[in-house]
């Protein structure tokens, strides 16, 4: 969806995701993963009302409604900045690691480009297809078919997450940003389960759409989560 975000809106994020790589510091993504040649934000949803607002847009649960049907809610919401000259590829992989089952798919994630995404600073690469082989990518493994996605800071792409996927290494001087807004199957736990994560503050003033996403109120989430069942693998 190219030019779902205003340029005056990209500006906007952009600002805030410095402002927590500033006060994170060497802590920054740490209520998920480190990743080599990567910076990245983790439990974003918690920290500013820009980010509670992203994870309930209509247009994109339309789409994730697509691929997941309508029980679905919010996995995780990250932040991944391909740091400049990381002289790495992230592997290809499915998202938490997930195969379609006998219900059909389970994960879909969205990617919100902050940054302009090209052939040279660590775009997205996507093995198009590939969700249905059935088979998680093996280390190294080089598929025929492989594209990069490109696009202007601004475009939402919305995408089934066990297509085989990983992001590009980034050639440039400059940082490549993005929103990863994960959702899962109702059944599935949640990435970064979000009850836990949240303050109180921030989940009194969820709207009720926005605790439906997060499954606030979801017994199934939370007997998911006591039951050590949370969700695992490489995803962006």
């Amino acid at each position: 969806m190219p030019g779902f975000l205003t340029p005056e809106q990209v500006a906007r994020f952009n600002a805030r995701i410095e402002e927590l790589f500033a006060e994170e510091g060497d802590q920054s993504g740490g209520e998920f993963k480190n990743e080599p040649g990567a910076s990245r934000l983790a439990n974003v949803v918690n920290k500013g009302e820009i980010f509670v607002q992203v994870i309930q847009m209509p247009k994109v649960l339309e789409c994730v409604e697509a691929v997941l049907g309508p029980d679905f809610k919010l996995s995780s919401l990250n932040v991944r900045s391909a740091n400049p000259h990381n002289g790495t590829a992230q592997p290809l992989h499915v998202d938490s690691g997930e195969l379609p089952d006998i219900h059909g798919n389970s994960v879909c994630n969205s990617v919100w480009m902050l940054d302009d995404f090209t052939e040279f600073n660590g775009a997205l690469r996507v093995v198009p297809g590939s969700h249905r082989w059935g088979r998680k990518p093996e280390p190294g493994e080089k598929p025929a078919g492989e594209m990069l996605v490109t696009g202007k800071a601004g475009t939402v792409v919305v995408m089934n997450a066990h297509m085989w996927h990983g992001g590009s290494e980034n050639f440039t001087d400059h940082q490549r940003r993005a929103m990863h807004v994960y959702y899962t199957r109702g059944d599935k736990p949640q990435q970064q389960y979000q009850k836990r994560l949240l303050s109180a503050e921030v989940q009194a003033g969820m709207s009720p759409l926005g605790r439906k996403i997060l499954a606030l109120d979801d017994v199934r989430n939370d007997e998911l989560s006591a039951t050590g069942s949370g969700a695992s693998g490489f995803m962006k």
